[in-house]
């Protein structure tokens, strides 16, 4: 027996159905080191029982590794859940720091048969552009990924870090239903064009990390010195050295107002992107990632806690006293081509 207390939104006019939280299933195989396997199966079963109907995935996520790992849950639950995966991005196993990326017709074409494959479906319920190619129109590329929409391979489609000019051109060639971009307590920058041009366009934003990845859980304060040789977020300008010293010391807001709810600091990030869907009046569906079914349990209680006017004031002043981008290259984001 479930317990599907998890309330639901639609994302973008004609999109998906899904909880108001959802789960980001990178790191159960890329990412942040070593994982669990069966700790990740019970994390995964935790946000179904919860409700959570959402879950995230991409074809460069340990090579496919990450969607071949998921396939039998998804099996197992296909009627009940929301499969979303990404194209556009390859990470070459022998130089991890090195991003390939892609957009033309040729590679979406392979792309989503390989995934359709290893995810072992018919049909995907959310396809994203990972990231943008700008030697490739997007007009071009959502025009491949529209006929994936009427040949029945993908059922809603979905870009990931564009501008708001990307996104209405995009949108004019077909609906978009979701952008997913970084959005959190530590970054905001998606505010001053992206999200106003979602709105307008009647577009569900799915902020990914917006737990910071971590740093705003407290669950580390120096990258470099407590994680794993191969965790990625070392190699993250903020989460290292003098920056990452001044961004710890920014947690300490983010302390008072989980006191005053006996929540944890996780929780207070994740309600507070959850009470942008009303700041701004869109659909926001966060997916925060994690591979323990206790963390399961604590996010999905975010999407009940809800934090004053006095507190969401308090909060505010973070983002801008953020030390450190937050990639080393900042290219493959919207803000780094909208600046």
């Amino acid at each position: 027996m479930t317990d599907r207390t998890m309330p639901t939104v639609r994302l973008g006019e004609t999109g998906p159905e899904t909880s108001v939280q959802g789960l980001g299933c990178m790191g159960m195989s890329f990412g942040y080191g070593p994982a669990d396997t069966d700790q990740s199966r019970a994390a995964l079963e935790r946000a179904f029982g919860l409700g959570v109907t959402l879950y995230d995935t991409a074809d460069a996520y340990g090579a496919g590794d990450n969607e071949r790992f998921l396939a039998p849950f998804f099996k197992a639950h296909r009627d009940e859940v929301v499969i979303a995966t990404k194209f556009a991005l390859t990470i070459p196993p022998d130089d991890p720091s090195k991003r390939i990326i892609r957009n033309d017709a040729p590679y979406i074409r392979q792309a989503i048969e390989d995934s359709l494959k290893r995810l072992d479906v018919d049909v995907i319920d959310l396809y994203y552009m990972h990231r943008r190619d700008v030697n490739v129109p997007i007009e071009e590329t959502v025009g491949v990924m529209a006929d994936l929409v009427r040949e029945g391979k993908v059922k809603h489609l979905g870009l990931s870090e564009v501008t708001a000019d990307e996104l209405r051109t995009a949108h004019a060639v077909h609906p978009i239903a979701a952008v997913q971009s970084e959005w959190s307590l530590f970054s905001r920058d998606i505010e001053t064009q992206v999200v106003p041009a979602a709105r307008e366009l009647g577009v569900g934003l799915v902020p990914y990390s917006p737990l910071g990845r971590g740093f705003l859980t407290g669950a580390f304060t120096d990258a470099a010195k407590e994680l794993t040789d191969g965790d990625f977020r070392r190699s993250q300008p903020r989460f290292t050295g003098d920056n990452a010293t001044a961004n710890a010391a920014l947690l300490e807001p983010v302390r008072r107002v989980a006191e005053a709810h006996g929540a944890t600091l996780g929780q207070v990030a994740l309600a507070w992107v959850h009470q942008r869907a009303a700041a701004y009046g869109l659909a926001v569906v966060p997916i925060p990632g994690t591979r323990k079914a206790e963390r399961v349990t604590e996010n999905a209680g975010a999407a009940h806690l809800v934090l004053t006017e006095e507190e969401l004031a308090l909060l505010e002043p973070i983002a801008g006293q953020v030390a450190g981008d937050r990639y080393a290259d900042m290219t493959f984001t919207s803000a780094g081509r909208e600046q």
